[in-house]
C-alpha cells in the first residue's frame, strides 16, 4: 500500500493548488459532523518522521490519505471531506468498508470524496477538497509526497517507520491534530476494553503464539510473515498475545514483511496458529507439502484462514472502527483451530 508520487504534477502546479485550497469554505461546503474541539486547543504541534507540523487553528475540513486514517475523525464524530478509497476488502465495491459505511450512516453523512490511490496519491483530488489538515499518521508517505501534500495543507505524517504506526499511536496523533487529544485517549481506552472482553470470550487464545503469514498457494517454497511493526501481529501483541520466535527475533526490523525458505521450516516450530489469507483449500495443500508439513501447527491443522479480500480479512489490519465491528468474529476465526 505504499504510495508513489504523481509525476504529472510539478511543484509549481501543486503550489497553485495549495493556494486555491486556502480559499475560505462556504457554509454549504462544510462537512456534516463538524469538529467539536475547542478553539483554545490550538495551536497544536505534531512531531513526525519529517519534522514538526503545527496546526494553528481548529480544522473544520479534514482530509485523510492512506489506510484507515479517516476512521479517527469519524470515531470522534467528524466527517472528513475526503479519504482514501478502499480497494481491498470492500464487499460491495463502493470504495467504503462496511464499518465506515455504518459510521457514516450513524452520523447522517454522505460518503466523502474518495481518493483513488491505486497509482499513488491524487494530489489534485486532495486539493479540490480544500482541507485544513491532512491526516496520514498511519502511512508510508515518502518525503516527496509529504512535501507535495504540505503545499495543500498541514500534514500529519507517521512518527518513525513507514506503515509501522500502532493503532493507539494513529489515534493519538490524529486526534491531537484535531484538538481532541483527551477524546482520543478515551477512544483508545474503550478499544482496549473491547479487546479484553473479546479475549475473555475466546480463552483458547490466551498465551498463544500466532504467526500472521502470507503463503502463495502456487509457490510453497517461501513462507512470508508480518513483523512486529505491522499492525496485524503488533495489535495482537499489544493486547497481550506473545510473538512467535521468528517475529521476536526480528523485532528491530524496519520491514513490515519478511520471508523464509520452506527449507527452514523449523523457524516456525513454536507457532501455535498460522494465520493466513485464502480459503479452506489451503489447509490440505500445506499439509501435503513435504517441507511445510514439518511445522507442527501445519501438520496438526492449526491454521486460521481469512477469506481473501473479504471485510473480515481487512479488519485483521485493525483500525478504530473495524475493532468494534468485527473483533469478536475475527477472534473466533483465530480460536477455531485451537478448539479441538
Amino acid at each position: 500500500m505504499r504510495t508513489s508520487p504523481l509525476v504529472a504534477l510539478g511543484a509549481a502546479a501543486v503550489l497553485a493548488l495549495g493556494l486555491t485550497a486556502c480559499a475560505p469554505a462556504t457554509a454549504e461546503d462544510a462537512p456534516a459532523g463538524g469538529n467539536p474541539a475547542s478553539d483554545s486547543a490550538f495551536p497544536v504541534t505534531i512531531e513526525h518522521v519529517y519534522g514538526e507540523t503545527t496546526i494553528t487553528e481548529k480544522p473544520e475540513r479534514v482530509a485523510t490519505v492512506a489506510w484507515a486514517n479517516h476512521e479517527v475523525p469519524l470515531a470522534l464524530g467528524i466527517v472528513p471531506v475526503g479519504m482514501s478509497k478502499a480497494t481491498w476488502g470492500d464487499d460491495d465495491e463502493d470504495g467504503v468498508l462496511p464499518w465506515v459505511e455504518d459510521k457514516l450512516e450513524e452520523l447522517g453523512a454522505e460518503t466523502p470524496v474518495l481518493f483513488d490511490e491505486t497509482d499513488g496519491i491524487d494530489y489534485e483530488a486532495v486539493a479540490d477538497t480544500n482541507p485544513d489538515v491532512i491526516l496520514a499518521s498511519y502511512s508510508g508517505l515518502t518525503r516527496e509526497e509529504y512535501d507535495t501534500l504540505s503545499k495543500i495543507a498541514p500534514v500529519v505524517a507517521y512518527p518513525e517507520i513507514a506503515w509501522g504506526t500502532s493503532v493507539d499511536d494513529m489515534i493519538a496523533l490524529n486526534s491531537k491534530a484535531l484538538g481532541l487529544e483527551e477524546e482520543g485517549e478515551a477512544l483508545i481506552a474503550d478499544l482496549h476494553a473491547q479487546a479484553d472482553a473479546a479475549l475473555e470470550a475466546h480463552p483458547e487464545l490466551k498465551d498463544k503464539k500466532l504467526l500472521f503469514s502470507y503463503i502463495d498457494p502456487s509457490d510453497l517454497s517461501q513462507v512470508g510473515y508480518y513483523t512486529a511493526i505491522d499492525t496485524r501481529p503488533g495489535y495482537l501483541h499489544d493486547i497481550g498475545l506473545p510473538f512467535p520466535a521468528a517475529v521476536e527475533e526480528n523485532a528491530d526490523s524496519t520491514e513490515f514483511y519478511l520471508s523464509v525458505s520452506a527449507e527452514e521450516a523449523d523457524t516456525f516450530s513454536d507457532v501455535d496458529v498460522f494465520v493466513t489469507y485464502g480459503d479452506e483449500s489451503i489447509v490440505p495443500l500445506l499439509q501435503a507439502d513435504p517441507l511445510l508439513s514439518k511445522i507442527p501447527a501445519i501438520a496438526e491443522g492449526r491454521i486460521a484462514v481469512l477469506g481473501d479480500a473479504t471485510p473480515l480479512a481487512a479488519s485483521a489490519n485493525p483500525s478504530p472502527l473495524s475493532i468494534p465491528w468485527g473483533l469478536d468474529d475475527y477472534f473466533a476465526v483465530l480460536a477455531k483451530p485451537l478448539a479441538g
